[in-house]
């Protein structure tokens, strides 16, 4: 598999970069072709006699190369100026790549940050699968807020082709992933939970015969994203995995509201799979 992997050089960033559980859980997915990225917004300069802030940019990379390389990956490493989503997603895309992985926290010296409205601008744009991972704060720093990505996956489904899209990315996580975990939210009614009940029943089944998980399932009422969140803390998941939806001729991807707010607010692992996005190699 190939990855892109968006940093903004910020300490956020290289906690991610340097975490071995989370390199060990992309090893184990198979990837072995990882293209670091950082984008330098058009407006900003270094200030720095004889230098310019792609320059700097290149130089700042070669640490996070060398942890890639060190974990066994093949690295290239690629600067490009402009819009952080635009151009993160357009690497992707030339490049073919399996997956886009951006942090959800940072702030560079050079004014580029992975969060906010880029991370939300990168998903709402993407055709690749995304995976958003949480960064928090820490005493001595920053550190990835759950490091084991894939070892517990929350699957959130409305039953529809998208949500169906994100479902077949499971085999690509059989390297990493113990457990699943199947959910619905739905209105509340008898018939409808009975119905949910049954049509998850079916695709644990179908799931455990095909990857070896642990499948669990559950069916939810009320609002979906204080559900999703909710059943996230309930399960101790590490990574939600949602399916986007629909397609648009100004936003090649919109998200919908619940999507976009696991992306936007939520504290999980992300694992965002768009309509567009192909089988993993």
């Amino acid at each position: 598999m190939r990855i892109v992997f968006a940093t903004d050089l910020s300490d956020a960033n290289e906690a991610a970069i340097e975490s071995r559980t989370c390199l060990e859980c992309l090893d184990n997915i198979g990837v072995s072709e990882v293209h670091l990225l950082t984008v330098v917004p058009d407006n900003v300069s270094s200030g720095l006699p004889g230098m310019d802030a792609a320059s700097d940019a290149r130089e700042a990379l070669a640490p996070q190369r060398s942890v890639f390389e060190r974990a066994g990956f093949d690295v290239e490493t690629h600067v490009a100026r402009g819009t952080p989503h635009r151009r993160i997603n357009g690497l992707a895309e030339r490049l073919d790549a399996d997956m886009i992985v951006v942090g959800s926290r940072g702030q560079a010296p050079l004014q580029n940050r992975l969060i906010g409205g880029t991370v939300r601008n990168v998903a709402r744009t993407a055709v690749r699968p995304l995976l958003v991972e949480r960064i928090e704060e820490t005493p001595d720093g920053h550190a990835v807020k759950k490091e084991h990505l894939f070892q517990d996956v929350l699957y959130a489904t409305d039953f529809s082709e998208n949500a169906a899209r994100a479902y077949d990315y499971f085999p690509a996580l059989t390297g990493a992933t113990e457990r699943a975990y199947l959910l619905h939210v739905g209105g509340g009614d008898a018939e409808s939970t009975a119905t949910a009940e049954e049509r998850l029943d079916e695709l644990a089944s179908d799931l455990g015969d095909r990857t070896g998980f642990h499948v669990e399932t559950n069916v939810r009422s009320g609002n979906p994203v204080d559900e999703i969140t909710a059943e996230e803390e309930r399960m101790g998941a590490t990574t939600t995995l949602i399916g986007a939806r629909g397609t648009s001729r100004l936003r090649r991807l919109l998200l919908g509201s619940t999507a976009e707010s696991i992306v936007a607010r939520g504290t999980n692992n992300v694992l965002l799979v768009p309509p567009e996005a192909a089988a993993p190699r």
